[in-house]
């Protein structure tokens, strides 16, 4: 149990990045607002030694032990010592391995960090990474017939990290932000192979942002047009009066995460590639 009632002790153990672990953890802490995890974090376990050490961590800070290992043996010594000192456990992997192997009626290979080998899903999630840092705000337009998503609009609707994130997917994502004043760019009118995506935030909330950004920055908060209610409120209107006119797919992110944010897009993409087949 929590020391105070206000937090807990997780331990995440893995044989590979961990990364597994922390996204599922996260997903349920989430849900108990009232209590904290204080993560430990064990990547790369893969021998008795280096789980010697993770064991002392955890006896000596007993808490919930969530884990992603394929040894065998790694398995049971762990599974013991929480038994011992009467700590819950649970394979995250291993029930839907057995739900696998159950339906396919063959047995896992067994690799360690299987899913992150050097195959061409890799390579590809490398390209559009490249991709996506290059044509980051607006550069090299000259390119972005070769995007999968292109991101438009204001200041501060998470064009940049929304774009990340899809290529973390590898989806090769380009932004190009929207200025009242300063014309876009013709190669923005013309495309034909990209989904075209225009990120739209309320004025409360874009305000909001832009001013956490000034603060981060040291520099002084004043009424100029980047936070001014009725200049941020004239961008929305320009930006949306841009997205009617030329049909881009619009995406209202007030209230949406990066992953949410993403995840709306990739939605966008594969109902797009369901209407249009690719040749």
């Amino acid at each position: 149990m929590p020391t105070d009632g206000s937090y807990f002790h997780l331990h995440l153990v893995s044989d590979s990045t961990g990364e597994t672990l922390i996204t599922v953890s996260r997903a349920v802490s989430a849900q108990y607002a009232n209590v904290t995890p204080v993560e430990h974090v064990y990547p790369l376990v893969r021998s008795q030694k280096q789980l010697d050490r993770v064991l002392a961590e955890i006896e000596e800070a007993p808490g919930i032990v969530l884990f992603t290992l394929l040894e065998q043996e790694l398995v049971e010594r762990l599974e013991q010592k929480c038994q011992d000192i009467n700590i819950p456990s649970l394979s995250i992997i291993g029930p839907v391995m057995q739900l696998f192997q159950a339906y396919l009626g063959s047995s896992t290979t067994g690799r360690v960090g299987a899913q992150h080998t050097l195959n061409a899903e890799y390579f590809k999630r490398i390209d559009a990474l490249n991709y996506s840092m290059m044509h980051d705000d607006g550069q090299h337009v000259e390119g972005l017939e070769e995007a999968d998503v292109v991101l438009v609009g204001v200041s501060r609707t998470s064009k940049t990290p929304t774009s990340i994130y899809l290529a973390n997917r590898g989806i090769r994502t380009a932004n190009v932000p929207l200025v009242p004043g300063i014309p876009i760019p013709h190669q923005l009118e013309t495309l034909t192979k990209p989904l075209v995506v225009s990120l739209h935030a309320s004025p409360e909330r874009l305000i909001q942002v832009r001013q956490n950004r000034l603060l981060s920055l040291g520099a002084p908060v004043g009424n100029d047009d980047y936070t001014d209610r009725q200049s941020v409120s004239d961008e929305v209107s320009y930006a949306r009066r841009l997205s009617a006119k030329y049909g881009w797919a619009l995406l209202e992110v007030t209230r949406r995460s990066i992953e949410e944010t993403a995840a709306a897009v990739m939605k966008l993409l594969a109902d797009r590639q369901r209407q249009r087949p690719l040749e």
